[in-house]
């Protein structure tokens, strides 16, 4: 097995574990089965949601987990492709591919950075309106 395909599949294995190591720890405790009835009062909606008596708040937590999680993925970019760097050796092609990777995870940060802003803003201040006489 070459060197390369040998980190790939480290690579792809390490994070297929930190993938379902993240689903397992945000969603272990959510009851995804239960579902919202005419008789549910929202004390028993903020038990079954994990404590979220509002949908607003409740799409909140769920998109800033997803934020989160690609910004962790863009973060293990960074580090394959600093590992890239320097295992290279100096060869041109190797070297041209890990700085690829570090500018697309770069990039990758800065929108989800702009994404969490973006989604926090609109969400939160969704409800806040005025009031008119």
């Amino acid at each position: 097995m070459k060197k390369s395909s040998l980190k790939k599949a480290l690579f792809q294995a390490l994070l297929f574990l930190g993938v379902t190591s993240l689903l397992l720890l945000a969603f272990g405790n959510i009851a995804f089965a239960q579902l919202i009835q005419q008789g549910d009062v929202p004390s028993n909606i903020a038990s079954a949601t994990g404590g979220e008596g509002s949908i607003r708040s409740l799409i909140l937590r769920i998109v800033d987990f997803f934020l989160l999680f690609l910004g962790l993925i863009a973060v293990i970019m960074i580090i394959y492709g600093g590992i890239t760097y320097v295992t290279a050796g100096g060869k041109e092609e190797a070297v041209g591919k890990a700085k690829k990777i570090i500018m697309y995870a770069i990039i990758g940060i800065v929108i989800v950075l702009i994404s969490f802003a973006l989604v926090n803003t609109v969400i939160r201040g969704a409800g806040q309106g005025t009031e008119t006489a």
